[in-house]
């Protein structure tokens, strides 16, 4: 237990250490500080967890994902965010399982710092997808704003744009970051709206912050990684 315990951290960065032990420690202490739930605790670490090996591009962050999935759908249940709720469940559970599979039949060799081949998109690609977010964002608000829902505009937004990164995220796209950062903007804006209303939640608060942390990291680390792909033959399988 304790070799697999070193080997788990043993290509862990400084940074990657420092960013999950500080936004753990904060969690914690607020959801002791704060008398937040156990189960927005349990989402919040797992989703941290999840993406803190996403950035790395580690297959096996599906695994804690898929907790992260269900648990953030029962608390934004609770705030009446149902564009997350119905984007989590319907379309985020399932895509763990297909993003699971296809990050392991494109993977490489254990020995370097990523499990998979990143790739770019095309300028006409990115054109394009841009315009079917405006498209489909208006038309979900629509959809949001009779149900009564809160914050629709905003909700619709980030469901929609979450659909479109978590597609980028199966297909090993880099600009998937981009698209995350967005995301995490937006959706720190409704849970802090959130908090301040009934005080509730800090801790998916806090989940998303260090969300957006890890998104601006991930960009980084993936573009480093598309270009030593591009120089180095070792990376075609």
């Amino acid at each position: 237990m304790i070799a697999k315990r070193k080997e788990f951290f043993a290509d862990w960065s400084w940074f990657e250490r420092l960013w999950l032990l500080a936004f753990t420690l904060i969690n914690v202490y607020l959801f002791f500080a704060l008398d937040d739930t156990l189960i927005g605790l349990c989402a919040s670490l797992t989703g941290m967890l999840s993406v803190v090996l996403v950035a790395k591009g580690k297959t096996w962050n599906y695994y804690p994902g898929i907790v992260n999935v269900v648990l953030y759908a029962f608390v934004a249940y609770g705030q009446k965010y149902y564009g997350e709720v119905m984007l989590n469940l319907p379309y985020f559970l399932p895509m763990q399982f297909i993003g699971l599979f296809l990050w392991r039949k494109n993977g490489v060799s254990e020995t370097k710092q990523n499990d998979v081949r990143v790739a770019e998109m095309t300028w006409r690609s990115r054109i394009v997808w841009s315009v079917l977010c405006l498209a489909a964002t208006a038309a979900y608000a629509l959809v949001l704003k009779a149900m009564g829902g809160a914050l629709p505009i905003v909700d619709s937004l980030t469901a929609v744009l979450s659909i479109v990164a978590m597609i980028f995220m199966v297909k090993r796209y880099v600009e998937q970051w981009i698209v995350w950062i967005v995301i995490d903007l937006l959706t720190i804006y409704m849970w802090l709206v959130a908090f301040l209303a009934d005080g509730n939640d800090i801790s998916i608060l806090v989940m998303w912050t260090s969300y957006l942390v890890n998104a601006v990291y991930g960009w980084l680390n993936w573009r480093a990684q598309y270009r030593a792909q591009k120089e180095a033959p070792a990376w075609e399988q």
